[in-house]
């Protein structure tokens, strides 16, 4: 069998990225609130003419909290694949990808706190 090309071979590993993505919204009801509260961020960011700079730092928050949480989903499924029955072990595996999310997501709330409250002052 001959070797696909680079270029097929990108082409198919986004299309894979794209369905994961699709996969991740349709099915995982805490992606579905943080891509609501992705939303309603974007559409303040518009509201109150946030700096290039704010947009930036916003983005990258939700990009980050919203791709952390598609891997504690990843690593939720592995856990749960691996060992179905209550474990410990994947029960402190679980714990530790949760914690990432919500480090992540306190941090973006602290950037949003940071670029919104000013604008009300």
């Amino acid at each position: 069998m001959p070797k696909e090309s680079f270029l097929k071979n990108r082409i198919r590993s986004v299309g894979y990225a794209i369905i994961g993505m699709i996969l991740l919204l349709r099915t995982e009801a805490s992606i579905k609130i943080q891509f609501v509260i992705a939303i309603l961020m974007t559409g303040a960011g518009f509201y109150f003419e946030i700096s290039k700079t704010e947009w930036i730092v916003q983005l990258m928050a939700i990009g980050m909290v919203m791709g952390i949480e598609g891997l504690n989903t990843a690593v939720e499924k592995i856990a749960d694949y691996v060992q179905p029955e209550n474990d410990p072990k994947i029960g402190f595996i679980k714990d530790v990808s949760a914690g990432a999310v919500m480090i992540v997501s306190l941090i973006a709330s602290i950037i949003g706190l940071i670029i919104y409250i000013p604008k009300f002052a």
